[in-house]
This record gives C-alpha cells, structure tokens and sequence, in this order.
C-alpha cells in the first residue's frame, strides 16, 4: 500500500463520519483529489477554503487555474450529491478563525447553490467569531469566481505589506 492510498483512504474514513466537510487542500490538485472520494462526499456539505491558481517564479498567485470558472464550480459538477458553499478564502489563513484580529471589520463571503448548506456554513462561521453583519451571501455557486480571482490581489499585497493577516473588507 502507497503513502497516496494510505492518505486517501483516511480522508475517506473521516469524510464517512462526517457531516460537514473542509476542502483547504491546494487548489491546484483539490478538483482530483475530491473526485476520487465522489461516493464518500455524496450527501455532505463540503465547505471549499481552497483556491486553485498557479504559482509564480516566487510561488505566490500568478494566475488563475479555472479561467471563466471557479474551482468551486468545477466540485459542485463533479460532485453533484454534494452541496458545495465557497467560503473564507478572501483572507490570510489567521482570520479564518479569528477575525476580530483585525482592526476593521473583516468581509466573509457565501457562494452555493443550496440555501440549507449556506445556513450551516453561515452559523459555523458565527461559532468562529464572525458576526452576522460581516457574512456576505453573494448567490449560486457561480459566484465563487468573484472570490476565487481576488487571490490574484494577494500576492500584491504581500509584496507591499509583508505577510500579515488581512482580509477583504466591504464598507457601506
């Protein structure tokens, strides 16, 4: 047996007791690695951090791996019995679970197409320290691709900033 099988078919043991699952694997592979456990997540919520680009010289962003898509979009087709919600992959990974590290008001996005789904997510992310007023549903699953292209803004703003913890924020 193979490091892959051994890691693969613990994913699938976890993914059998659970009902709500994280994908924050590498974008870039989460579309394969997912379909191999197709059966496994039918009928789970699959909350989706993840986003798929390729790097750069520096291994920073440099594009997006789904043009004219998402990789959100591409798991809800590959995964039909699952309901997919995009989520908290506008931010540097500490505010996911603590946005009040911030000294403003961090923004969280939905994107799904199940309204039930995109309910758990949005009490999950009020269990982590988001409040309501931060959670954004922007619609159908399609509109990950908004929040998927804004990765190209990070490495941006590392190079200007540093590597620090920040977020998208929408002012109104």
């Amino acid at each position: 047996m193979t490091t892959a099988d051994r890691t693969s078919g613990a994913a699938a043991s976890a993914i059998r007791t659970s009902d709500i699952v994280i994908n924050a694997t590498p974008g870039a592979g989460s579309l394969e690695r997912l379909t191999a456990l197709r059966g496994d997540l039918d009928g789970k919520l699959l909350i989706d951090v993840s986003n798929a680009s390729t790097d750069g010289p520096d291994g920073l962003p440099a594009d997006l791996l789904y043009p004219g898509s998402s990789l959100a979009e591409q798991l809800q087709e590959a995964l039909p019995g699952t309901r997919v919600v995009k989520t908290l992959n506008t931010m540097l990974y500490p505010v996911m679970t603590a946005p009040t590290m911030l000294g403003v008001a961090p923004s969280v996005f939905l994107s799904g197409d199940d309204a039930v789904a995109k309910e758990s997510v949005r009490e999950l992310l009020t269990s982590l320290g988001w409040q309501d007023a931060w959670i954004t549903d922007l619609g159908g699953i399609q509109t990950a691709r908004a929040t998927e292209a804004a990765i190209l803004f990070v490495p941006h703003v590392i190079r200007a900033t540093g590597f620090k913890p920040f977020a998208i924020s929408l002012t109104q």
